[in-house]
C-alpha cells in the first residue's frame, strides 16, 4: 500500500512502489489533467508540484513522494481559476493545449519562488516543450502575473 496526499486529500493505493506518479494520478486516482507526453522527463507535460517543487511525474516513483504534498492542475486553485491559468487565457498562450497543464504548473512553481522573475529565470524554469511554439506568450503571461498587469486589450 502506498499513501499519497493529492490536492489536500489522502489516498491509500494498492500499487507497486515503483509505479510512476503519473500513472497513479491518471489511472488510479483519475486526475486526467496531468498529461503523458514523452515518458522520459523531457517534455514536461506531466509536471506536478511535490512539496511546492515542479517535478516530472512520469519518472517519479510513488515511493519517492509518499507522505509528501502533491498538487495537480486540478488542485492548483480552489475554488476557481489560478492567476496563472487566467493569464494563460488572457495572453492566448494555448494552441493545441496538450502541454499547457505542465507549463502552468511549472510557471506557478516559478512564481511561488520568484514573484518577479527575469527572462533568464523564466527560460531556466520553463523547460517544458511546446510543439506550437508559444514561448513568447508564455513569457508575457508570466510577466503579467508577476507585475499584476491586466491582459492587453484586443481589437
Amino acid at each position: 500500500m502506498v499513501q499519497l496526499n493529492v490536492n489536500g486529500k489522502s489516498y491509500k493505493l494498492d500499487i507497486e512502489d515503483d509505479m510512476p506518479l503519473l500513472w497513479a494520478l491518471r489511472d488510479e486516482l483519475k486526475f486526467a489533467g496531468t498529461k503523458f507526453g514523452c515518458g522520459v522527463a523531457q517534455c514536461g507535460a506531466c509536471t506536478v508540484h511535490v512539496d511546492g517543487e515542479a517535478v516530472r511525474s512520469c519518472v517519479m516513483p510513488v515511493s519517492a513522494v509518499a507522505g509528501k504534498k502533491i498538487v495537480t492542475i486540478e488542485g492548483l486553485s480552489k475554488p476557481g481559476i489560478h492567476k496563472v491559468q487566467k493569464a494563460w487565457i488572457e495572453h492566448d498562450v494555448p494552441q493545441c493545449g496538450y502541454c499547457q497543464t505542465g507549463m502552468i504548473m511549472a510557471a506557478a512553481a516559478l512564481l511561488a519562488k520568484k514573484p518577479k522573475p527575469t527572462d533568464a529565470d523564466i527560460d531556466d524554469a520553463m523547460s517544458n516543450l511546446c510543439r506550437c511554439g508559444t514561448y513568447a506568450r508564455v513569457r508575457e503571461a508570466i510577466h503579467a502575473v508577476a507585475e499584476n498587469k491586466p491582459a492587453p486589450v484586443k481589437a
